[in-house]
């Protein structure tokens, strides 16, 4: 099994030499990748009525979908910075996710939305459209709402879990080029 990776309309995705892309992932369209981002297996990132940006050292995780709408109804491209976590089976559209952001798994985080650095969503939290959750913020619950800063221990795990995420895609590139 391999990546599904084409163009849409013309647009193709533009994926750094160094990210990881593992089998079972689908890249399409006007997608752009970061060097050592890596995007692990059965996640969908649909860049066909929009731009999305992947940022260096970001990592999206298994079966993740980030899409977007067209900006000619209103959409908004889906921006992912640097050194950026997205959980399990994350859905992301066409929102924000800045430097060191996080979002947990099973979130969602909607149009226009934004996840600040060291911004942190909660598992299964669900950010409604044009909402902003601060920096050093952990959001949680459906809408997603304030709850409280982040500690010094939960901004140590996005620093950490971008560098493990970056380790662990040299290993799977290894494993996988050997088989």
């Amino acid at each position: 099994m391999t990546a599904v990776i084409h163009e849409y309309q013309g647009a193709a995705p533009r994926i750094h030499e160094t990210a990881f892309i593992a089998p079972g992932a689908v890249i399409i369209g006007d997608v752009e990748i970061g060097p050592q981002a890596s995007v692990w297996y059965n996640c969908v990132v649909r860049g066909d009525l929009n731009k999305i940006t992947i940022g260096a050292r970001s990592n999206v995780q298994d079966g993740s979908v980030i899409h977007v709408d067209s900006p000619e109804y209103g959409g908004s491209p889906c921006v992912i910075g640097e050194d950026a976590l997205v959980g399990h089976l994350a859905m992301l559209h066409g929102c924000a996710i800045e430097d060191k952001g996080f979002v947990g798994m099973k979130a969602t985080v909607l149009d226009g939305a934004v996840v600040k650095g060291y911004g942190f969503v909660a598992a299964g939290a669900m950010v409604a459209p044009g909402k902003t959750v601060g920096e050093g913020e952990l959001w949680a619950g459906v809408p997603a709402k304030m709850l409280r800063p982040i500690g010094d221990r939960e901004r140590v795990s996005i620093e950490y879990g971008a560098a493990h995420y970056v380790e662990e895609a040299e290993k799977y590139k290894k494993i996988l080029s050997a088989s």
